[in-house]
């Protein structure tokens, strides 16, 4: 790359969020191409005026949106492929989630924070990331996730009695709630003896009932589903019992990326500020019973 006087004086000063920006910029409209070498950090560092730290919190804010590949091995990272069209489009959560969930696993520090009912979806999500783990594939260094369920304390708005029968379904929810979460727990805190991986696998009780449910990948992805309501019937050992309760495996999952733009990354930080408000605010510790 050829880098101009001109370059360097427009460029002096920049912060790393800006020299982001122009890079990004930069992959979107073509002039940086997939497979294509970012320029080495003594190069954007000249170009930019500034020194190679700021440059590297410039990188690193590429990689966390997913805009690189190969960091760290060496020589500078390439641009990553672009997302192919069929995975922008809607999928339910249960075919939706997975595919996500694997590609934040490539990370070196993995990031999942969950606002949901139940773990119900975040399972059967995680079960190719981690076999891709033990296969070897991959070996993120850190893992950390957060999840905010509903307290065991409060009045559901759902899963609940079409008659008034509330601590059966209570009881049945609670249940599944914390033996899902112990499963998640234990698959996860697995790989310290495993893989020798740092693991934090944290819960907190919400106060109420969530009316969606929200995936947070690594700060650079939001994943956003509503919770549907509606009337079924569920066989148990005491006869038919009547309900009002979403099954949230069903629901759409619309993806917010911040590489896509300045609405969805606007979507993505706001996504984030909220769940990390009610985490450090008006929750409370959980622990699975």
């Amino acid at each position: 790359m050829v880098v101009t006087q001109e370059n360097v004086a427009v460029n002096a000063g920049s912060t790393p969020q800006e020299i982001a920006d122009t890079l990004r910029q930069r992959i979107r409209s073509g002039e940086l191409k997939a497979g294509d070498r970012l320029p080495t950090q003594a190069e954007l560092a000249e170009q930019f005026g500034v020194e190679r730290g700021t440059v590297r919190q410039a990188v690193r804010s590429l990689q966390d949106g997913g805009y690189l590949v190969d960091v760290g091995k060496g020589s500078p990272p390439r641009i990553a492929e672009p997302r192919p069209a069929a995975l922008d489009e809607p999928q339910t959560t249960m075919v939706g989630l997975g595919p996500r969930m694997t590609e934040a696993f490539a990370a070196d520090h993995v990031r999942i924070d969950a606002a949901c009912l139940t773990a119900q979806s975040l399972l059967p999500a995680l079960a190719e990331p981690l076999r891709m783990i033990h296969e070897g594939r991959i070996r993120p260094e850190r893992i950390d996730v957060r999840v905010l369920l509903p307290s065991r304390d409060i009045p559901l708005a759902f899963p609940t009695a079409v008659d008034g029968d509330d601590d059966t379904v209570h009881t049945r929810w609670l249940g599944m709630r914390n033996a899902q979460g112990h499963v998640l727990q234990y698959n996860l805190q697995g790989l310290r003896s495993t893989h020798k991986i740092d693991v934090n696998v944290t819960f907190r009780a919400l106060p109420f009932t969530p009316p969606v449910k929200l995936y947070l990948l690594n700060g650079a992805e939001a994943l956003f589903a509503y919770y549907t309501v509606t009337r079924r019937e569920e066989q148990t050992e005491d006869g038919p019992l009547d309900m009002y309760d979403a099954v949230g495996s069903e629901s759409l999952l619309f993806s917010f990326e911040k590489r896509t733009g300045q609405r969805d990354a606007a979507f993505v930080d706001q996504s984030q500020k909220w769940f990390d408000a009610l985490w450090e605010t008006i929750t409370t510790d959980l622990t699975l019973s």
